[in-house]
C-alpha cells in the first residue's frame, strides 16, 4: 500500500529529530465511535413489560405517610 502525504511528513519530522504528532494523540482516537446510543426495539419493549401489572395481594411496596404539626402560641 502507498503511504499518505501526512504519514510521509510525520516520518520525515521523526527522522529530523522533531516531535511526531502521533505521540501527542490521546486515547480518544482509539475509541469505537460505532457504539449504539439508542435502545433497540427489544430493549424498549422490555422496559415497559411490567408497567401496568399489580401484585395479587395489593402490596406493591408503596406506603402513605402523614405528618401533623400542632403549634401553640402563648401570648
Amino acid at each position: 500500500m502507498a503511504k499518505s502525504k501526512a504519514k510521509k511528513l510525520r516520518e520525515k519530522l521523526e527522522r529530523e529529530g522533531k516531535m511526531n504528532p502521533e505521540a501527542k494523540r490521546g486515547s480518544y482516537v482509539y475509541a469505537d465511535m460505532r457504539t449504539r446510543v439508542t435502545k433497540t426495539k427489544k430493549d424498549h419493549l422490555y422496559q415497559f413489560k411490567h408497567k401496568n401489572h399489580q401484585s395479587q395481594d395489593g402490596n406493591d411496596g408503596s406506603f402513605y405517610f402523614t405528618s401533623y404539626l400542632i403549634l401553640k402560641f402563648g401570648l
